[in-house]
């Protein structure tokens, strides 16, 4: 069976689909991958054939007027920001990804690349499996991931109403591009204004979720769905870390690791600043990683190491505690580590899953990046370094995390829908 994976977004929304690639070309699949071409290298590196679409997500976060919209942390006018990047090159990701497309014999997509998954799946008339990160369908049982969990309070309707609120959210940010594709290239009806989201071809086959059930146990109401665990992408078995960071590591007691991914920052000096201040308050050595939010800093402390990039499932097991942004796999990393977890939120789903690491005991409330001060973060950082029952339902939980295999359970559930004649 030919498989086309269509993943779109940061570095962290790509991973767990190849991740996902991989452990079905291992199981006998040939396996195309379509995202963004900046992500070429990493897609070829782990042996899965790759399919470039237009645009460079990492350009667009470090433009300064993305810089400023991610400090301000609303989601929704980011969303009206990139719906125009989309709409520009959505008739070029129609026109590459419908040949890319053409053969296969199923379909699986993210919700970054979901409604240009269904446009194909209707032209080509290709099954469809929907496979997300975070959580997409409807439920009464907790809000959706853009809005306070303090919503709970107002019962299962209230739940269920932000969850569509959220779908309106992001398709109405990928509406426009969706029409053009459709339109210039696929010759496809109009999607309905208020989305696809009855169309056939989302609910012919079930929905895959990449978390695991002990991070976020499968609500009740949700009907064919599949909650499979994480989809961990490792780095190479001939990785080899940096000889100055080993060195860093053994020198002292185990570091805090502090980063915000691909969160851009308006003044990653002044950020940079307010966490060494926090370290100097708390005594804590610590690993900072640059990423792309653009962190530099001269001259450090000797209780500080800066990194560029440094595979997190070698480094998170060996620092006291992870502080980041809260991105779904920043987050899944540090659980599996066992070690406790800091989240400081700046807009998107980052604020739900810091509220659920606090929820099940393993990390400090989360501190939205608007609010993050010396002081809080000084008293975040000292209360996951010393509270040992936070530290002790940390390791219990990245050791059940660690005991589960989300590729394998997603692949034998593609493996079961195949032999079925559903895929």
């Amino acid at each position: 069976m030919r498989i086309a994976i269509i993943a779109l977004g940061s570095q962290g929304d790509v991973q767990p689909y190849i991740a996902l690639g991989k452990g079905l070309k291992a199981a006998g699949y040939e396996v195309r991958l379509l995202t963004h071409e900046n992500f070429g290298g990493l897609v070829t590196s782990h042996g899965l054939e790759f399919c470039p679409m237009q645009g460079n997500v990492q350009e667009l976060i470090e433009t300064p007027e993305m810089r400023e919209l991610t400090a301000k942390g609303n989601f929704v006018t980011m969303t009206l920001k990139t719906a125009k990047e989309t709409e520009r090159v959505s008739v070029q990701w129609a026109q590459s990804g419908l040949e890319a497309c053409r053969g296969m014999d199923l379909l699986i997509a993210g919700v970054g690349g979901l409604y240009l998954a269904l446009s194909f799946a209707e032209k080509l008339e290709i099954p469809l499996l929907p496979a997300f990160v975070f959580p997409f369908t409807p439920t009464r049982t907790f809000p959706g991931v853009l809005f306070p969990q303090s919503l709970n309070r107002w019962g299962g309707t209230v739940n269920w109403l932000s969850h569509q609120a959220l779908r309106q959210i992001i398709w109405q940010g990928s509406r426009s591009g969706d029409t053009a594709s459709r339109q210039q290239v696929l010759d496809l009806p109009t999607s309905p204004f208020f989305g696809p989201h009855q169309s056939p071809y989302l609910h012919r086959l079930p929905t895959l979720y990449g978390f695991s059930p002990s991070v976020l146990a499968k609500p009740s109401d949700w009907q064919n769905t599949h909650v499979t665990g994480y989809w961990f992408l490792d780095a190479a078995s001939d990785w080899t870390p940096p000889t100055d960071l080993v060195n860093f590591l053994e020198a002292g007691p185990p570091p805090v690791y502090i980063g915000f991914g691909s969160m851009g920052n308006r003044d990653p000096e002044e950020t940079a600043e307010l966490v060494l201040q926090a370290l100097k308050k708390t005594g804590q050595r610590a690993i900072l990683s640059a990423g792309w939010s653009g962190m530099r800093t001269e001259n450090l402390p000797d209780n500080a190491f800066l990194v560029n990039s440094v595979p997190h499932a070698w480094l998170f097991p060996r620092v006291a505690a992870v502080v980041h942004h809260g991105g779904a796999g920043t987050t899944a990393a540090g659980l599996r580590a066992g070690v406790p977890t800091i989240i400081i939120p700046f807009f998107g789903d980052q604020g739900f899953w810091g509220q659920r690491v606090a929820d099940l005991g393993v990390g400090t409330t989360p501190i939205p990046r608007k609010q993050l001060t010396t002081e809080r973060l000084a008293q975040a950082i000292q209360t996951a370094v010393s509270d040992r029952t936070m530290r002790q339902r940390s390791a219990d939980l990245g050791a059940e995390i660690r005991s589960q295999d989300g590729v394998a359970s997603a692949v034998a559930i593609i493996k079961k829908l195949e032999v079925e004649g559903n895929a």
